[in-house]
């Protein structure tokens, strides 16, 4: 009876995860995308001069170790929609920057320990990373103030902390929702207990993560005088309301998506490989990656404009 519950239960498991990710699509190269998600390899750009390249970080499903794949189609289907638009008479084009292989000094099990974290996190070598590709790409002829350093999640707080540590080494950076500590907003139930107990709570529960987080927000405070734009959303489970910190940094222009999973009233949902193939969003952590938030294109392109 025992064996038969088991049995029963993993059927569902694995049909239920496979259907929560079956929208997922996985990419696992990295290199340049053309807009029907293929990806050629960085060997050489064709007019380099004319050219803006924006590095797409993507997000993580842990916060130290590997990870099976870089990206999805999903998450990248907002930033393929920008490939080819004009700035100023410059292409752009999307660079996909494939960090699922980097680990941290400390590895995956260290989220489950309270041990100080000692040495270079993947998030730190995820900004290293960043910096040789963009020497990279300077070396190609691409200019440095046409290098933007973006990315979702994980990807968005590795955007973020480039531009702490290198404010000079590249044209601007775009975050869209910036998070790699859980799901703090929800897990610590921000909304009903307030900022400060919620967080109060993650340090008690967490303590080591609770200061490296710190440390990185306070480094991204103190040290970012580079102009950058960021989305976030109220209801991101993650640092959703835990973001309201983002507007004390210099230069910050922080974008609030909206309230709800609507933008300009049209109703927010994710396609997956096929256009037929439609998910609702039902967390704002995904708004960046839903059909409406191609509402904003304007406002990164703007951005982008006043930086090169």
């Amino acid at each position: 009876m025992y064996k038969k519950t088991l049995i029963i239960f993993l059927s569902i498991f694995i049909l239920s995860t496979k259907f929560a990710f079956s929208d997922g699509h996985a990419i696992k190269k990295e290199g340049f995308f053309s807009k029907d998600f293929k990806i050629t390899e960085l060997s050489t750009i064709k007019n380099p001069k004319n050219k803006i390249v924006l590095i797409n970080n993507h997000g993580q499903n842990n916060l130290d170790g590997t990870q099976k794949d870089c990206t999805t189609v999903d998450q990248v289907r907002n930033r393929l929609s920008l490939i080819d638009q004009e700035v100023s008479g410059k292409k752009i084009m999307v660079y996909n920057l494939c960090a699922h292989k980097i680990k941290g000094d400390m590895g995956k099990a260290w989220w489950i320990s309270k041990k100080p974290y000692v040495g270079k996190s993947k998030l730190d070598r995820r900004v290293e990373q960043n910096l040789e590709l963009v020497e990279k790409l300077v070396s190609l002829g691409i200019p440095r103030k046409q290098v933007f350093v973006t990315g979702h999640s994980c990807g968005g707080l590795t955007t973020l902390m480039f531009f702490a540590r290198h404010p000079e080494k590249a044209g601007g950076g775009i975050a869209y929702a910036p998070a790699c500590f859980d799901k703090l907003s929800k897990k610590y139930k921000v909304k009903k207990k307030g900022l400060e107990e919620a967080l109060a709570r993650f340090k008690k529960k967490k303590p080591a993560q609770f200061d490296l987080r710190a440390k990185y927000n306070d480094e991204i405070l103190n040290q970012v005088k580079t102009p950058l734009l960021v989305f976030t959303h109220p209801k991101d489970t993650f640092e959703g309301l835990t973001s309201d910190w983002l507007d004390n940094v210099d230069g910050m222009n922080r974008i609030i998506i909206s309230t709800d999973y609507k933008i300009n009233g049209k109703k927010c949902f994710k396609l997956g490989k096929k256009s037929t193939d439609k998910f609702p969003v039902n967390d704002g952590h995904q708004m960046d990656q839903a059909t409406c938030f191609q509402e904003y294109n304007s406002e990164i392109l703007n951005y982008i404009d006043s930086r090169i």
